[in-house]
C-alpha cells in the first residue's frame, strides 16, 4: 500500500519511466486491474487505485461526490508523480480520471502522458439513467444485476449485499450527481474505449470524449458489454501499451503543460 493507502501496488524499488494510475467503476475497487502489472512491460508501474469504503478501506466512509474523492486523491498521489504518468478509468473511473487531471492542472502538475477513458459517457452529457443512489435497496440491486458489475453469489449473501451497499451507494451519487463545468481543454493524448453491446454507454456517447483535449484522440470499440474490459483485457491492454510505448522522458510531462 502506497500514498496513504490509495495505491494498492508494492514499495518502489526501482524508477519507472511511467506510472499508470488505474481508477475503478462503481462498486469496484483496485483489484479489478490486478493482473495488468505484467502486462505492460518493466517500464510501466501499474498502480491500481482503492477508494475509501471497500476491500483495504474498507472501514472508511466512502465519498459520495466527486469533487472531494478528486480532491483528496490528488492530494495523496503528490508523492508519485515524480515521473510522467498516465491515466486509466472505467466507467465511473473515467470521470474520476478526467477531473483528476483537471484538478492536477490546477496544482500545477503537468498534464498526463496518457489519458485512458474506457466505458463512460462524455462528461458533458448528461447522466441518462433514472437516478437510484437515493433509491430502496431493491431498486440499487435490479441494477447492479442488470450492469453485471458483482459476481452473482453476492446477490445471495443478503449479510455481505448488507454491508457493500452504503458503498454502492456512495458511487453511484458519485456518478450521478456529477456536474460537468467548462474548461480549457486538455493538452495531451484521449483515448477513448467503448464495447459493442454495452447498453449503459453506448459507443456514441463516448465520441464527444473528443472535445476535452487540444491533444490527439482515439476511440476503440471492443466487443462485450459495459464491463467489455474483462472479456476484451487482451486487445484493451495491447492498445494501452502501444499509445505509451515508447515510455515518455521526464521531458515529455513538461511538453504537456
Amino acid at each position: 500500500m502506497r500514498a496513504d493507502g490509495w495505491i494498492v501496488a508494492p514499495p518502489r524499488r526501482t524508477v519507472p519511466a511511467l506510472r499508470l494510475f488505474c481508477l475503478p467503476y462503481a462498486a469496484g475497487a483496485a483489484s479489478v486491474y490486478a493482473d495488468w502489472s505484467g502486462a505492460l512491460g518493466e517500464q510501466i508501474e501499474v498502480c491500481p487505485v482503492e477508494y475509501p469504503g471497500r476491500q483495504t478501506r474498507w472501514r472508511e466512509s466512502p465519498h459520495t461526490r466527486l469533487a472531494p474523492l478528486v480532491d483528496a486523491l490528488a492530494s495523496a498521489l503528490a508523492g508519485e508523480l515524480d515521473v510522467p504518468y498516465a491515466l486509466f478509468g472505467h466507467s465511473m473511473g473515467s470521470l474520476v480520471a478526467f477531473e483528476l487531471a483537471r484538478e492536477l492542472r490546477r496544482r500545477g502538475v503537468g498534464a498526463p502522458h496518457v489519458l485512458f477513458v474506457s466505458g463512460g459517457r462524455a462528461p458533458r452529457l448528461r447522466h441518462e439513467q433514472p437516478r437510484i443512489h437515493d433509491q430502496p435497496d431493491e431498486v440499487v440491486v435490479d441494477r447492479l444485476r442488470g450492469l453485471g458489475g458483482l459476481p452473482g453469489e453476492v446477490y445471495e449473501e443478503r449479510e455481505l449485499l448488507d454491508l457493500l451497499m452504503p458503498t454502492i451507494r456512495a458511487d453511484f451519487g458519485v456518478c450521478e450527481t456529477y456536474t460537468y463545468r467548462a474548461e480549457a481543454p486538455l493538452t495531451c493524448p484521449v483515448v477513448a474505449f467503448a464495447g459493442t453491446e454495452d447498453r449503459e454507454v453506448p459507443a456514441e456517447r463516448t465520441a464527444p470524449w473528443a472535445e476535452e483535449t487540444t491533444g490527439p484522440f482515439a476511440r476503440y470499440v471492443l466487443p462485450g458489454d459495459h464491463f467489455f474490459l474483462r472479456p476484451a483485457q487482451t486487445a484493451l491492454l495491447d492498445t494501452v501499451r502501444a499509445a505509451l510505448t515508447p515510455c515518455p522522458t521526464p521531458h515529455a510531462r513538461r511538453e504537456h503543460r
